[in-house]
């Protein structure tokens, strides 16, 4: 049986803290109406999905529809913004007070029971072998264009992969690990929510991406967070649509996330998922990676 969305909302967060939870708290967790949550509650009852206030066996089965298969790394560029580290290693393997960015990332794929780790690399490729030593679970898949194209090419090497899948920059340094979750309703993008931006931005709508664009200002803008996850369909979309807009003239310029959210963009419908400026930093420049490490500043 499908789920509606309000039944797989509050499933979701029960399942997350594992624990009862009262309708007041799921209130404020869902954002509905008491008397939404009230409903709701009775539906999954009379279903079998919950008892006690707690989700059953028949719950958990019932959202296994929606668990996230695997998380899909974008890792071939050259980070030449964090020159000079950059020289000698790969953006995602600097390390942020002692541990590498990517690991952050890795960690709170697998504590939300995300096994299949998938990583694009090209620059310093080699270099990447280090992480199985601890992760020996991770796949590489190899970019051959990587100094030749933007992060299309990396997304077209790994297209076939993005069906219920997450995607990250794998230069991102997450704070708060709880933002990664085992299940989710439909394909979103991550986003902070903003009066005004001078990075790549959201316009939204009703909880939907419109545009995407560099800079705007409103209350419809959100700052892009480069971590998006797929659902099945618009997964086996992207994988045509990758390909086409990466032949079209200009292609290999893209960014990969402008196939569904400018190029192709009739074709999805995107959510915003909203997280907080402190849940997770872009650094862009040697400067901001100073600024985070003070060790870096010698």
């Amino acid at each position: 049986m499908t789920l509606t969305r309000k039944q797989f909302d509050i499933l979701e967060q029960l399942v997350s803290v594992d624990n009862k939870l009262t309708q007041r708290e799921l209130e404020e967790l869902t954002r509905y109406s008491l008397g939404t949550i009230n409903r709701t509650t009775k539906e999954l009852r009379d279903l079998g999905y919950l008892l006690n206030g707690r989700i059953t066996a028949a719950g958990r089965a019932a959202l296994e529809p929606y668990r996230v298969k695997r998380a899909v790394f974008i890792a071939a560029g050259f980070g030449t913004r964090l020159v000079p580290i950059t020289f000698n290693t790969p953006k995602p393997l600097v390390r942020v007070h002692g541990i590498r960015l990517i690991d952050r990332l890795i960690d709170a794929c697998l504590a939300a029971g995300i096994q299949e780790i998938v990583i694009v690399r090209g620059y310093l490729a080699e270099q990447f072998d280090q992480l199985l030593y601890k992760y020996p679970m991770i796949k590489f898949l190899e970019n051959p264009v990587y100094n030749e194209a933007n992060n299309i090419s990396s997304s077209l090497v790994a297209r076939y992969l993005l069906a219920g899948a997450y995607v990250f920059e794998a230069d991102l340094l997450i704070s708060n690990p709880s933002l990664i979750r085992s299940y989710h309703y439909a394909s979103n993008f991550l986003g902070i929510k903003k009066q005004r931006s001078d990075d790549w931005c959201f316009k939204v709508k009703d909880g939907l991406i419109q545009q995407e664009m560099v800079g705007g200002e409103g209350d419809d803008i959100w700052q892009m967070v480069g971590i998006s996850y797929w659902d099945e369909a618009d997964g086996h979309r992207l994988a045509q649509d990758i390909v086409d807009v990466y032949h079209s003239p200009g292609g290999k310029e893209r960014y990969w996330e402008q196939v569904p959210l400018v190029y192709c963009k009739d074709r999805y419908k995107v959510e915003v998922r909203p997280c907080r400026e402190e849940d997770i930093t872009e650094i862009d420049s040697f400067k901001e990676l100073k600024a985070v490490d003070k060790t870096y500043d010698v």
